[in-house]
């Protein structure tokens, strides 16, 4: 399957992808969108890097966990590309073509803003990575997710006893993580829309609607009721 022949395919699905520093809280967007979209009866396909495929789950355990504090950065970078070089070819490729909407939480922009701004890798090499595990398959959407405090948003996501081994990295390099994401942001605006986390969880995803409300217009019309039930306590 060529690249070419997935971007000309009348009945292309698309592609949003989920991006951010950790804690800043991509889950509950990402399945409230997703209950949505198939809700007005679209096919959904949720998946996440890497993972997402038996081979992407594999390299996922091998390369975030914290047992293997010594891995290099080099390491690091390939063992991702290798994780989203079979979850491209195995899973989010075809359901392209068949139409379905593919929600992915993380993509090549993590590389960058993880490889390249957090452990200081070549840019240019990353790019010419990503290009090759991609094969051509680019979102049509990029929702970049921060919080107004980092820091906080680190001790949410590192301060528990399953803190990954990027996760513990330390807030230096995740301040360099972040400061990665924004600038991706602004050299791509058209792609990638910044969200910055609300208070409340439906001031958020309605945010994150106003933003593709070019790919799919009835969200548009979604008023604030509609978010409501993202508040209520979880019973």
């Amino acid at each position: 399957m060529t690249a070419e022949c997935l971007n000309l395919a009348e009945n292309r699905g698309v592609f949003i992808t989920f991006e951010g520093g950790d804690g800043a809280g991509k889950s509950t967007h990402i399945r409230f969108l997703a209950e949505t979209l198939e809700a007005r009866g679209l096919e959904v396909l949720c998946v996440r890097e890497p993972g997402g495929t038996v081979i992407g789950e594999a390299l996922r355990q091998l390369v975030l966990d914290p047992a293997h504090a010594e891995m290099v950065p080099e390491a690091e970078l390939f063992i991702y590309e290798a994780a989203r070089a079979q979850i491209v070819a195995e899973v989010i490729a075809p359901a392209l073509m068949r139409g379905a909407v593919v929600l992915c939480d993380r993509f090549y922009d993590s590389t960058v803003a993880y490889q390249a701004f957090g452990r200081g890798l070549p840019r240019e090499f990353i790019d010419r990575a990503n290009a090759f595990a991609v094969q051509g398959i680019v979102p049509d959407r990029t929702l970049l997710m921060v919080v107004g405090d980092t820091l906080a948003g680190l001790n949410r996501a590192t301060h528990h006893a399953e803190a990954d081994r990027l996760e513990q990295a330390g807030e230096a390099f995740h301040s360099r993580v972040n400061e990665g994401f924004l600038r991706i942001a602004a050299a791509d605006p058209q792609r990638v829309r910044v969200i910055e986390s609300a208070a409340r969880k439906s001031e958020t995803s309605q945010a994150i609607f106003r933003e593709l409300g070019d790919l799919f217009p009835w969200m548009r019309e979604c008023d604030s009721s509609f978010f409501a039930r993202l508040d209520e306590p979880k019973k």
